[in-house]
């Protein structure tokens, strides 16, 4: 593997290390900083002439300015006679924009994802992508994992036994999302009814259950505002349910999120971190580690093997 090199702007560097240390690998020498007037710049401090070369940058608030250092960072590495760039991706910015739900808006899913390919990337690993059908939008190969893994797996630890158990999906875009997890820790289903009128959201009913007397998990892709899964939790809650915990692989938590979370009615809050997020930020907040995963995927990729394989193995979701 000494032809592999592992990068990292600075939306996540911690991430970065990790994933180093999983491999067993050096971390890439790079300096990344600002010009006076507050444009990127960047210089790559080793050859990378000819090597296999893959970039650490979610592009997590503020996401114009991740996006175009990983833009940068990748038109560097090209103009340096990199073999191959895979651009990793954990959070997927402007994912939400993935098609025309009204006249005159851009699909910026696309936008991103041609801006990418442009500049220079060979290939894209992803987390969770807000729409599955966004890897569509690529021209080049995409890798899309999931952490539902990572977070069953600590679930399946608190010892509760399937008939205690109900899944309860926040709205019907995530039901599919939520069956998965049924199929994995078992239990029952419950579906959130939820209601929009203009910017004002609503959970009007909750089809499914039992609720009363189970622990209730709800799980969604990311947490933005919070207001829709706290929405949910207080539904639930009414509903008799004796504790609720939400995972989401994606805390991008803006605008009153924090406020929203630590007024929920919930007993843990589990995120991974593919967003730099500090556990002292809420007290009821655990951050579960997705480097093992996205070490292993790269570590694939590099050497030809199967990704989707990779699932099967459950030491990783043991963080081993």
């Amino acid at each position: 593997m000494n032809d592999l090199k592992i990068f990292s702007g600075r939306a996540n560097p911690c991430l970065a290390r990790q994933i180093c240390d999983y491999l067993g690998i050096p971390q890439g020498q790079l300096t990344v900083g600002n010009f006076p007037d507050g444009e990127t710049q960047c210089k790559i401090e080793q050859d990378v002439r000819g090597q296999d070369i893959f970039i650490i940058q979610p592009t997590c608030p503020p996401v114009n300015e991740n996006l175009m250092e990983l833009l940068i960072l990748i038109e560097s590495f090209k103009r340096a006679s990199a073999d191959r760039i895979t651009a990793v991706i954990p959070y997927f910015g402007y994912a939400r924009q993935d098609r025309k739900d009204e006249g005159r808006v851009p699909i910026t899913a696309k936008l991103v994802a041609n801006i990418l390919t442009r500049a220079g990337a060979d290939r894209i690993l992803s987390m969770d992508l807000h729409a599955a059908q966004i890897q569509g939008f690529f021209d080049i190969p995409v890798d899309h994992l999931t952490a539902a893994p990572v977070l069953d797996n600590f679930f399946r630890n608190l010892g509760y036994t399937e008939d205690r158990i109900v899944v309860v999906s926040p709205d019907e875009g995530s039901i599919k999302r939520s069956a998965s997890h049924v199929k994995s820790l078992g239990g029952s289903l419950a579906i959130i009814d939820k209601r929009r009128f203009g910017n004002r959201v609503e959970q009007a009913n909750l089809i499914g259950g039992p609720i009363n007397g189970k622990i209730a998990l709800l799980f969604d892709d990311m947490i933005s505002t919070g207001s829709s899964i706290c929405g949910a939790a207080h539904l639930v809650r009414k509903h008799g349910a004796e504790k609720i915990y939400i995972g989401a692989t994606h805390g991008v938590l803006c605008g009153n999120a924090v406020a929203n979370l630590r007024n929920a009615p919930v007993e843990n809050i589990i995120l991974t971190d593919t967003i730099p997020l500090p556990e002292e930020l809420l007290p009821n907040l655990k951050v579960l580690s997705v480097a093992p995963l996205l070490g292993e995927a790269i570590r694939r990729i590099h050497c030809h093997e199967s990704v989707s394989r990779l699932f099967s193995d459950m030491q990783l979701w043991n963080g081993k």
